[in-house]
């Protein structure tokens, strides 16, 4: 997928809280917390869509919405404590595609983020992604599910496969074992559990008779893939 997410919120929890879902489901993530940091950053950091906050020191939500619409289609999502429906259809007219009321769930936060997506890039309206990540040597073909080394298709398990899709769509990020075990398997991680272990070992055999070549550990923090 390879999707980026921006969130404006002055809410330091609000923020971390839904960096940990997006990023746990595999997307970028770059938050800022005012009104006025929104415009720079949709310049430099592009995301793909934006949650955006109503009441945020400086510049409200509705403010910058209607400054991001002057110059970009880009999908926007309001995140906002104004649940009256004057207020929502308020933003819904400025030009949001979608409106969530705090507090909220994140996992129907991050729900709705594909939502809007899929709709906006896949149904039409903008700009079709990318099915690939490249990193050096290694392509990732998200549609087919293929790791490709020099040209070459590898025959990876699914766990192998959701381990490298992970460390590809963020060279040089450190994950834990916690963060790869509950992407790779989609369940709870166990402290004593050493299958990370193992299937990070048998990918490394398979990547480069190197073993530390791709995947580099760091003791006590976890596992990155070089960027």
């Amino acid at each position: 997928m390879g999707y980026k997410v921006l969130i404006a919120d002055d809410e330091n929890e609000i923020r971390n809280l839904l960096r940990l879902y997006l990023e746990n489901d595999g997307f970028t993530v770059e938050d800022v917390a005012s009104g006025e940091a929104v415009m720079p950053a949709l310049d430099s950091f592009k995301p793909d869509i934006v949650l955006l906050d109503v009441m945020m020191p400086g510049k409200d939500g509705i403010h910058v919405l209607k400054d991001i619409r002057e110059t970009s289609n880009v999908p926007v999502m309001i995140i906002s404590a104004r649940t009256a429906d004057a207020e929502r259809i308020l933003g819904l007219n400025v030009g949001a595609d979608d409106y969530i009321c705090k507090p909220f769930n994140p996992l129907e936060v991050v729900a709705r983020v594909k939502s809007n997506l899929r709709r906006f890039y896949a149904l039409g309206g903008g700009e079709e992604k990318t099915e690939t990540i490249a990193c050096g040597d290694l392509v990732l073909d998200t549609e087919k599910c293929l790791l490709i080394k020099a040209g070459t298709s590898m025959d990876l398990t699914s766990v192998e496969y959701k381990i490298m899709e992970l460390l590809m769509k963020h060279p040089g990020k450190v994950f834990t074992k916690q963060q790869i075990y509950e992407y790779a398997w989609g369940e709870d991680y166990f402290i004593a559990d050493n299958n990370i272990m193992v299937a990070i070992s048998k990918l490394r055999t398979k990547l480069d008779e190197d073993p530390s070549k791709y995947i580099k550990t760091l003791r006590g923090l976890g596992y990155r893939l070089e960027a």
